[in-house]
This record gives structure tokens, C-alpha cells and sequence, in this order.
């Protein structure tokens, strides 16, 4: 049975590209709000927002964070990675900046959101691992990712549980 995964991305840049993630099926993952859903959400402020990922988190096991060039200090994302950390969650990213978007262009590697958040004093990077597909060709990191996402989230469930 496919895990249940919450993808937490910066949704404006990097939408196209978490499609194609989505699009693997290797996991069971949350639909992504529509630009008009999300717009509706935002109207209700903070508390509507935090409500809003709450319930797109329920009955989840592990959140991935989708690495493109501007995803770290991302308010919502840090929430979203500080929530599902302190709900005991796996917690694992990967960088996407290079699959290609919907105009076949690829982006710069982004900071590692975990260097940005502290767990007991020390960086969460030394307890959440990044993977940053190798290869050149988006079909190359696509091929990788969709090798390797579900061992991913068995790992970072097994780093969070011990």
C-alpha cells in the first residue's frame, strides 16, 4: 500500500514541477489546492491557513519537501515542516530545480529549508536528509526520483520513529 504523503513546495514557482512528482504515483499524496481554492483560504488569514493544512495533514505519515530555488524561509513551508516534525512525522526533502516547468525551464538549486529551522539547538539538516537528484537531464532527476521517493519516505519515517 502506497504511504500517505503531505508535499509541502513553494506552489506559485514550483507547481509544475511538484505535477510531475504528484504524477509518479508511487505515493498516495494530498491534492493541491486550485489557485482560486487557495486564494479563498488565504482570504481567512493565518488561523484559515493553519486550519487549512491541519486538515491537509490528517491521516499522513510523512511530508516532502519540494525543493525549488526559493522554498527555504518560506513562512507557510517552515510551518508546514515545524508542524510535521513536532506531529512526529517523517520528514524528508528533495530538489526539483532541475525538472523543467511548463515552459521547459529548469531553475537554480535552492537553499536546504532544514538549515533554517533548529531541533534541540542544532540545525533540523542534521536530522532531515535533502536529496539532490543526480544527473543533467530532467528526464535523468525525474528517472531518479521516481526510483527512489518511496524508499525516501520509508527512511525519513524510520529516522523520526527512532
Amino acid at each position: 500500500m502506497a504511504r500517505r504523503v503531505f508535499y509541502s513546495f513553494h506552489y506559485k514557482e514550483d507547481s509544475w514541477r511538484v505535477s510531475q512528482v504528484r504524477n509518479i504515483g508511487a505515493l498516495e499524496g494530498n491534492m493541491p489546492a486550485s489557485d482560486n481554492d487557495w486564494e479563498q483560504v488565504k482570504k481567512g488569514g493565518d488561523a484559515a491557513i493553519e486550519k487549512w493544512i491541519e486538515n491537509q495533514m490528517k491521516n499522513r505519515t510523512c511530508t516532502l519537501v519540494l525543493i525549488g530555488a526559493n522554498t527555504a524561509k518560506r513562512k507557510w513551508i517552515n510551518y508546514e515542516i515545524i508542524k510535521s516534525w513536532n506531529d512526529e512525522m517523517g520528514v524528508a526533502g528533495i530538489y526539483i530545480h532541475g525538472l523543467k516547468n511548463e515552459k521547459g525551464e529548469k531553475s537554480k538549486k535552492g537553499d536546504n529549508p532544514f538549515d533554517f529551522l533548529t531541533f534541540k539547538n542544532n540545525k533540523l539538516s542534521t536530522k532531515v536528509k535533502c536529496y539532490d537528484p543526480p544527473g543533467t537531464k530532467s528526464e535523468e532527476i525525474y528517472d531518479w526520483i521516481a526510483n527512489n521517493i518511496a524508499q525516501i519516505v520509508e527512511e525519513a519515517i524510520k529516522v523520526r520513529n527512532s
